[in-house]
């Protein structure tokens, strides 16, 4: 009698486990699905464009309310490279490449051109 009772026992608390497992899993799935959103529904903040440098480095420029930001990127940092007024779209282009600088700096016709101006500032 104590083998059948004990078998009994186990397949009752495996069943219990497999359903408490199936209602968290029901319960995950419903709240990423209908749950409040994180993150990511931030509309002051947007990529205006980013160059890759390498195989893991890139200069981004972020958008953050009437300001762009240049970050340089790399697995283990990130750095601010540089801010600037926000730059309004010409000619159909999203602001990325003939962006101007602020209106005491002298104007870049690119990205390229406006990083390698600011690097020459630096040094």
């Amino acid at each position: 009698m104590p083998a059948g009772s004990s078998t009994g026992s186990l397949l009752q608390t495996l069943f219990a486990l497999i359903l408490v497992l199936a209602v968290l899993g029901a319960l995950a799935w419903f709240l990423k699905r209908y749950g409040p959103k994180v993150g990511g529904g931030n509309a002051n903040v947007r990529v205006v464009g980013s160059l890759n440098l390498g195989g893991r480095e890139r200069i981004v420029v972020v958008e953050v309310g009437n300001e762009w930001i240049v970050v340089g990127a790399s697995p283990g940092r990130i750095n601010a490279l540089a801010t600037m007024p926000r730059q309004d779209a010409q000619h159909g282009d999203h602001g990325g490449t003939n962006a101007a600088l602020a209106p005491h700096s002298p104007a870049a016709h690119s990205f390229a051109d406006w990083l390698k101006q600011t690097i020459d500032k630096r040094k």
